[in-house]
């Protein structure tokens, strides 16, 4: 086990984190999101949502709902530049309901952010609420269709699939990224590409050393915008490619358990459907079919649609908002340094024939001696689990048993060095 951070306690003390409103035009197909500090910072910030012209009517309560509370997710990279204690949010729509499910959203969603900053979250995180607030979901019939968010790697090409072979009516929504706009043509079908543009401010302040940076939980914010997208293109059902392995946490914290992929996981489905179904409509479900499969399942199920093997990744590298073009060339989807470039290497190793598995990565890393480490820390016998999206120790020794009963890797480094183990 790695060292646990002690935890620290330097938050402003005079300072407001403002959820100031938004505003939108969906015939123009955009929504913009204001924040602000106010005391010992005065920041102000936009963050910009643009998606396709909408040409359906949406209930005006409906619509301030879903933008109401992709507000507040969207707040949470603005938020943590400072971590106040004191939120704010004008014309308050909160119910003590609502404003306790925030409260777990950003603390166990901001897990990894927490324990690297050695930052102690506990009492931390108080969303306002307004007792005299009713706040109920709104009713609207939809088409018996689902839109399937596209993250680029294996699992929602492996989603995509699964509703294929059931003959189930869908279309894929993006993030704008290359990758994931090549993969969605892959796959086929009606495509909604909507973007993301955080304020350049941000970006610009977090280069600052006494500003907080790390880990949010982006599935939530992808969650509350397939819902958006689900509302606006007339889908009664959201569809995401999260699996079982996605509950393994990492480290315990402040007797917390930190959980790099909290926001994928079954913990945080749970909550997020009955939030939904509760407080903004019940005619839209959330779901992932993979929830009972551990990654190497979806990998064994990934190997038999070839067709993607040049087109996806599972590399972040490829979403790096200061390098947009990264997936471009398929040579360039792989950085080959991360755990989930050599999680995924293994995974693919243990049932695709070694040429295969190195005309996808360009390189084999089981020869690379400069991922030792991250390779111990994949099976578990060194330091913390990965806070990356990988999968068990316990999947990745399984993959290798298969990989050594195939005996063409057998002679690569890091199989030589498991063997020893």
């Amino acid at each position: 086990m790695g060292s646990i951070p002690t935890p620290g306690t330097s938050f402003m003390t005079n300072l407001q984190f403002i959820f100031k409103g938004h505003d939108s035009n969906l015939e123009k197909g955009e929504a913009n999101f204001h924040f602000a500090y106010r005391g010992d910072k005065n920041l102000d910030f936009t963050e910009k949502i643009s998606f396709p012209s909408v040409k359906n009517q949406i209930p005006e309560a409906l619509l301030k709902s879903l933008l109401d509370n992709l507000m507040l997710i969207l707040g949470i990279s603005y938020w943590k530049a400072y971590c106040p204690k004191e939120i704010v949010i004008e014309s308050n729509f909160l119910t003590r309901e609502q404003a306790e499910f925030w409260n777990i959203v950003y603390t166990k969603g901001l897990g990894e952010f927490f324990y690297k900053n050695k930052l102690d979250f506990r009492g931390l995180v108080n969303f306002p609420f307004v007792d005299s607030v009713k706040t109920t979901s709104a009713s609207l019939p939809r088409k018996n269709r689902s839109l399937l968010a596209i993250g680029g790697g294996k699992d929602s090409i492996v989603v995509a699939e699964i509703l294929k072979k059931a003959d189930k009516e869908f279309g894929l929504l993006t993030l704008s990224f290359p990758l994931q706009i090549e993969v969605a043509k892959i796959i086929g079908g009606q495509v909604i590409n909507a973007k993301r543009e955080i304020d350049q401010k941000l970006l610009e302040l977090n280069k600052q050393e006494v500003v907080y940076n790390g880990h949010v939980p982006v599935s939530v914010i992808y969650a509350m915008l397939g819902l958006m997208t689900g509302v606006f293109y007339d889908y009664n059902s959201v569809v995401v490619g999260n699996e079982k392995s996605a509950n393994y946490g990492n480290v315990e914290y402040l007797r917390e358990m930190i959980n790099h992929q909290w926001s994928k996981s079954e913990e945080f489905e749970k909550l997020f459907i009955g939030y939904v179904k509760k407080f903004i409509t019940p005619d839209i479900t959330y779901s992932s079919p993979l929830r009972n499969l551990t990654e190497l399942q979806v990998v064994e199920e990934f190997v038999k649609y070839p067709k993607y093997f040049r087109v996806f990744s599972s590399c972040n590298r490829n979403f790096k908002i200061s390098k947009p073009s990264f997936a471009k060339a398929s040579a360039g989807k792989w950085c080959g340094k991360c755990p989930k470039c050599l999680f995924v290497f293994i995974c693919l190793a243990a049932f695709l024939p070694k040429q295969k598995v190195l005309d996808i990565f360009d390189k084999n890393l089981l020869e690379d001696k400069s991922l030792l480490s991250l390779f111990e820390e994949l099976i578990g016998v060194r330091n913390l689990k990965p806070f990356e999206c990988v999968g068990t120790p316990e999947e990745a020794k399984e993959g290798l048993k298969k990989i050594l009963e195939k005996g063409e890797f057998n002679n690569a480094i890091l199989i030589q060095h498991f063997k020893t183990l």
